[in-house]
């Protein structure tokens, strides 16, 4: 095509590559993705390089290496972390965090693996994203932290003393150390732990390569700097650029960058195959930190069973039918083996299941959390039991065609969410590039699924000998019973501090003044910014290089030919012929008490079945004719008014010839959904609360915030709590105790007020319909959206007083939970003490999140994060952080904001640094999009 013939032009020619130092492997063109693929070897180090060739300006770099671990000290995790903090071309403490404040990055961020590190970055401006990757590059192959303890210190683990003579009061602190405390604080993080492990006994994945806490505390120095100098070289690298910038320079790049390494023979980077066990499947019995909520009748235990599906890695036909495979048995509420788990009431919820497929050896899970004691020997039975019968009866047609359309649908769309494009593919080509296979084999479906189609249409049995062959006749699967142990965070506790009061009791009082010099002067690093001069030395943008104007979206409002009050919106936007849609109802005639069953309302539309169809013909239906359909509850403060902005969002997507399908199905659903089956709804409402209990230890930051908003006092603060925050959490709890309890009583209650929220919500007047396409396609389905809001009930319920509800009382909370860290969060209305909105707000928080909060809560707190929020619809501006070793110390550092904002560092801020902190705020507020998003 024309595309791919100038994509190839731009190509360097062979000679071109060689004389950079590469020889060309081989190119391809990547069909499924509009790009060309050249795979170069770097010939000085023996480093491989993919150089993707295509028209999209989110441009992505990355560096992976090869990391895997011997043991659980976290040393991968902890070098992630310190490689970012000073280089040999940038000296200062954390170029990374320079680039966060002066970038019009889209992605700025490094990850650990199992068994790899990755380095990917990504910007729209061309000279933006070329300073990212020198940054980057000098990161990971000169970092200073390798030569300088503190760093290792602050963001691995060190002893702080504030004073000697106190020995008894040190205290454990580092970054990871946190971090992973709070990541164990959490049973489903501790379950994918044990499993992985248990699984995976011989090679690298039986360790834990982000750090167990206990393990942490025995890495040393010397071995964090082995490790570096182990891996961290081109020679074990794989580099990758992506997007539309000149793909000479990118060689040229990478030859500058590499000219002082040549190629090492001594790596030993490999992951071991682990052999599969013939010796039969094997049961672990586990414990998990538990609050006193989860209850000694053992009603929080977790049972999940994974198997080791090969000992190689799988060709890319068998790997696609088992993603279609797992799609069919788990992928939708109606998929046979998830129902049969949820409706034995043996559990509230699955967990830990699906394919995992982005090691080097594939593996399956399945489970159930809120598993009482009697009922833990009962699951795997009951799961063995259902692949039984999938292996000999198989799969309905009608099931397959919609995970056909389904997994079809998604793979053509490549909607990556926030994620660069570029970077998603850098990490589905790693699943093979890293294990010293073909990187394009991932990257091309087209080839196997058409494959698969024909398999199907001949009429070939594709699915059963799947289940038979990895499932039923594999005998490597590990059986994990988790339970909850209420007396453990309490022991992890006292061992912990038994741990640091034991080192510190063999010290001299020389040697304890030693600890406490030492944490005064990683205090006094941490908190002395770099001079102006130094952060110079990091490459940015100024604001004479972006855009003057502010991104404009496409947007038409029509009411004429609607009923009175609703609204058609659409934007122009090409969208390679796929309708996204959404419509929104609103919320107001609810009266206040049936607010909080709103969300569960929300959740039977299209998962419990209507009056015309069961539940697995319903989503039979949504996943052959859309590319999903989904609803939520949508809230916010507009300004200045005191009423909310308050909607159910259904949410939709299809391609042009589906269309009629998606507004269908919509409208089908909202009049039709069934109120009245009590297992099913029972069933979402302990799905529901287990989602809650583990979202407030993983994400607490969000839960105190959102209490925060609802002391307010506003309409969208009180929604937020009672839909979704603590409000929610305590009603659902509430609501699964009286819905287990309370029989069919309870439950016709529930029934009768979920059919008054449908009436209520039902009504034409304030509907709005949202679209966006090209104008072609527009003009095609807006008949289809006159259509739903014609449809409506003109006379919709009357709007309700919701001003009458019972105010949440402001004050401080503290609400414990089953965490080994904290999430403190403190907030002030910025409006109702007299200010008035402008541009500056938003520099100042991004600021503030860079600076003062990045120094004090997160490098010198030990927090894994620290922030703040300045909503500018209602005026509220919150401080949170995140897995955070302190409590008061975190609220006086928010205390501590305004003194700084006046201080010195600020105030003298120089015009290059303001420059800098106006284009990274810039770059959050006009970030990159794909469609849907706009």
């Amino acid at each position: 095509s024309e595309v791919s013939e100038r994509l190839l032009a731009s190509k360097p020619g062979v000679e071109t590559a060689l004389n950079l130092g590469f020889r060309e492997i081989s190119c391809e063109y990547i069909t499924e993705y509009g790009c060309y693929g050249v795979l170069y070897e770097h010939v000085k180090t023996g480093a491989q390089l993919m150089s993707l060739i295509c028209d999209d300006e989110n441009k992505t770099f990355g560096v992976v290496l090869r990391t895997p671990p011997a043991n659980s000290t976290g040393i991968p995790h902890i070098l992630e972390h310190s490689v970012l903090c000073g280089s040999k071309k940038y000296p200062i403490k954390e170029p990374f965090v320079e680039l966060l404040k002066g970038s019009m990055q889209t992605f700025l961020n490094a990850f650990t693996y199992p068994d790899r590190t990755c380095y990917p970055v990504a910007s729209t401006n061309v000279a933006d994203f070329y300073n990212l990757v020198d940054v980057y590059l000098d990161a990971v192959f000169f970092p200073n932290c390798v030569n300088d303890k503190s760093t290792f210190e602050q963001e691995g683990w060190h002893v702080e003393l504030d004073d000697a003579a106190k020995p008894e009061e040190a205290i454990y602190k580092g970054v990871v150390y946190n971090e992973m405390k709070g990541v164990y604080s959490n049973p489903d993080s501790v379950l994918g732990r044990d499993l992985q492990q248990a699984v995976y006994p011989d090679n690298t994945y039986g360790v834990d390569s982000g750090g167990d806490p206990k393990e942490i505390l025995n890495l040393t120095f010397e071995e964090f700097q082995d490790f570096h100098a182990k891996f961290y070289h081109p020679t074990n690298a794989r580099f990758w650029f992506y997007g539309d910038d000149d793909p000479t320079k990118r060689l040229e790049i990478l030859s500058e960058a590499l000219a002082t390494f040549d190629k090492r023979t001594d790596i030993e980077s490999k992951v071991a195959q682990q052999k599969l066990w013939t010796d039969g499947p094997k049961q672990l019995r586990k414990k998990y930190a538990a609050g006193a909520d989860e209850g000694p009748d053992g009603s929080k235990s977790y049972v999940a069973m994974q198997w080791l599906l090969n000992d190689d890695k799988l060709d890319l036909d068998t790997e696609l039918a088992l993603g279609f495979l797992d799609h069919l048995m788990l992928g939708t509420v109606s998929a046979p083996l998830r129902k049969k788990l949820l409706d034995s009431k043996l559990g509230e919820a699955l967990t830990a299941s699906g394919i995992e497929d982005e090691l080097m050896q594939p593996g399956f899970s399945v489970g159930l959390k809120g598993v009482k004691a009697e009922n833990m020997d009962k699951v795997e039975p009951l799961v063995m039991e259902e692949l039984r019968r999938l292996a000999s009866e198989g799969f309905d047609e009608k099931s397959v065609e919609a995970s056909m359309n389904t997994i079809e649908f998604a793979l053509r769309e490549n909607n990556t969410g926030r994620f660069p494009r570029g970077l998603s593919l850098m990490l589905r080509s790693m699943t093979s590039w890293l294990y010293d296979r073909d990187p394009f084999t991932p990257l091309r479906f087209e080839e196997p699924l058409q494959k698969l189609k024909a398999r199907i249409d001949a009429g070939e049995d594709v699915w059963r000998p799947l289940i038979q062959k990895y499932l039923l006749d594999n005998s490597h699967k590990v059986t994990l019973f988790l339970e909850p142990d209420m007396d453990l965070a309490k022991q992890t506790e006292e061992e912990e501090k038994e741990r640091v009061k034991s080192e510190m009791t063999k010290l001299s009082s020389d040697e304890l003044a030693k600890v406490k010099e030492n944490t005064e002067l990683l205090k006094k690093k941490q908190e002395t910014p770099d001079s102006p001069e130094a952060l110079k030395c990091v490459p940015s943008l100024s604001v004479a290089d972006i855009e003057k104007e502010a991104k404009k979206l496409p947007i038409d409002i029509r009411t004429d030919g609607l009923p009175e009050g609703a609204k058609i919106i659409t934007h122009d936007i090409f969208t390679n012929d796929i309708v996204y849609a959404e419509i929104l109802l609103p919320l107001r005639g609810v009266p206040k008490d049936l607010i909080p069953l709103v969300p569960l309302f929300s959740r039977c539309i299209f998962n419990v079945g209507t009056s015309d169809e069961s539940l697995l013909e319903l989503q039979q239906r949504i996943g052959s004719k859309t590319g999903g359909i989904s609803a939520s509850v949508f809230t916010s403060d507009v300004k200045g008014e005191e009423e909310a902005a308050a909607y159910l969002m259904v949410r939709g997507k299809c391609t042009k010839s589906q269309a009629p399908d998606l507004f269908a199905i919509a409208k089908d659903a909202l009049f039709k959904c069934k109120v009245d089956d009590a297992d099913r709804i029972t069933q979402m409402v302990l799905e529901s609360k287990a989602g809650y209990e583990s979202s407030i230890v993983a994400a607490g930051h969000r839960f105190a915030s959102s209490r925060l908003h609802a002391m307010e006092n506003t309409e969208a603060g009180w929604l937020g709590d009672s839909m979704g925050g603590l409000g929610g959490l305590f009603y659902n709890r509430e609501l699964a105790k009286s819905l287990t309890d309370g029989g069919d009583e309870a439950f016709a209650e529930v029934s009768a007020k979920l059919e008054q929220i449908r009436q209520a919500i039902l009504g034409s007047h304030g509907a709005i319909v949202n679209m966006t396409g090209d104008a072609a396609l527009l003009s095609e389905v807006t008949p289809l959206a006159e259509d739903v809001l014609t449809s409506l009930p003109a006379n919709g319920a009357p709007s309700c007083d919701w001003a009458e509800r019972t105010p949440l009382e402001a004050g401080n909370e503290l609400l414990t939970v089953p965490t080994q860290v904290n999430y403190v969060a403190k907030a002030i209305n910025l409006y109702k003490g007299g200010y008035d909105l402008h541009g500056a707000s938003y520099v100042v928080s991004k600021q503030l999140n860079v600076t003062w909060l990045w120094d004090r809560v997160r490098v010198s707190g030990g927090a894994y994060g620290g922030f703040c929020d300045f909503d500018t619809h209602s005026g509220l501006l919150t401080y949170a952080s995140y897995r955070d070793p302190n409590l008061l110390k975190t609220i006086d550092i928010y205390d501590g904001t305004p003194g700084h904002l006046a201080g010195e560092e600020v105030m003298e801020m120089d015009a290059e640094s303001l420059d800098k902190a106006v284009v990274g705020t810039i770059g959050d507020i006009d970030s990159y999009q794909l469609p849907d998003s706009k």
